[in-house]
């Protein structure tokens, strides 16, 4: 490998969000067998996390109503990890009867953003889920924390890093085990992947294997930014199939990193993921027809137009 890229991991786990963060943002309601099939599909691939769905209200996402029944129907492997995304006590129980091992809980760096999402300050939602996180311990259950807005609000603008900081150094005294930083409406650049990460490891003195990035590409920086989260010894990363997804919550936001695109990149630089690439195309490909949309993904495209 050139000296350019020396400092880059050799291996990465990707974590696969399409079945959770991806389908949310759908608008036509997917059918739960076709959910099913499509977690499957992913963890088929190879994918070592395929986040599953998310025990929220109905009414808040009527799109993974049908949480309970995916997990409980689910045809697990042993290799793959399927956590959800639980907002409170009540979300927590019905995880834990559907048989969920691994769950995330979810806040953000912006104020503005935390009020829209869950209508509640970061403190508050942060005090929600501290039974969530107590519930999980007891269960051995680990916990992942996303931190939304780390890098832009759509109602705030620019997020100070310091902000950030804050929030994370809170959920890792909590219990959290991994930390994944959200670029919620894609305005990441570089520059301010450096800025944040190299706070986070050298002011907050958080160890680089609990954080992962998760970059939506609504301007196109998506792989720059993964590049570049790499360089600095980062190894987990954050992609939707087929570049699903979106957030509900963030107007203007397009569809996270696509997953095939994340691993053309990553096999071109001869880094490891175990996850084969075709396999994520064919679950892209057995889901787009309940999309309403094509799948965004550049290497999907390219490799169906064929």
């Amino acid at each position: 490998m050139h000296t350019l890229f020396a400092s880059l991991p050799r291996r990465v786990r990707v974590v696969e969000v399409g079945p959770r963060d991806g389908l949310q943002n759908e608008k036509g309601q997917v059918p739960t067998a076709q959910k099913i099939r499509f977690i499957e599909q992913l963890a088929e691939a190879g994918l070592p996390v395929v986040e599953a769905t998310s025990f929220v209200s109905p009414r808040a996402i009527p799109q993974l109503s049908d949480a309970s029944e995916v997990m409980s129907s689910l045809t697990r492997l042993p290799g793959t990890e399927y956590p959800v995304l639980v907002p409170n006590m009540k979300g927590m129980e019905r995880a834990l009867a559907a048989g969920v091992r691994s769950i995330a809980v979810f806040t953000a760096a912006s104020e503005s953003f935390t009020r829209h999402n869950i209508n509640a300050t970061i403190a508050e939602s942060l005090a929600n889920f501290r039974p969530v996180v107590e519930a999980a311990q007891r269960e051995q259950i680990p916990v992942r924390g996303y931190i939304s807005t780390v890098f832009g609000c759509p109602y705030e603008g620019e997020v100070k890093p310091e902000q950030t900081l804050e929030v994370a150094l809170r959920l890792l005294d909590m219990g959290i085990s991994e930390l994944s930083l959200g670029d919620t409406i894609g305005v990441a650049t570089p520059d301010q992947v450096v800025t944040v990460i190299d706070l986070l490891v050298t002011k907050g003195r958080i160890p680089l294997e609990k954080l992962a990035v998760h970059f939506h590409d609504t301007r196109g920086t998506a792989l720059a930014n993964v590049l570049t989260a790499l360089q600095l010894g980062i190894s987990t990363v954050d992609s939707a199939a087929g570049g699903l997804g979106g957030c509900p919550y963030a107007p203007g936001a397009a569809g996270n990193l696509a997953t095939e695109d994340l691993l053309y990149m990553l096999h071109g630089l001869g880094i490891e993921t175990g996850v084969n690439l075709e396999k994520v195309v064919a679950a892209t490909r057995s889901i787009a027809p309940f999309l309403g949309h094509p799948p965004t993904s550049k290497y999907y495209q390219a490799a169906t137009a064929l």
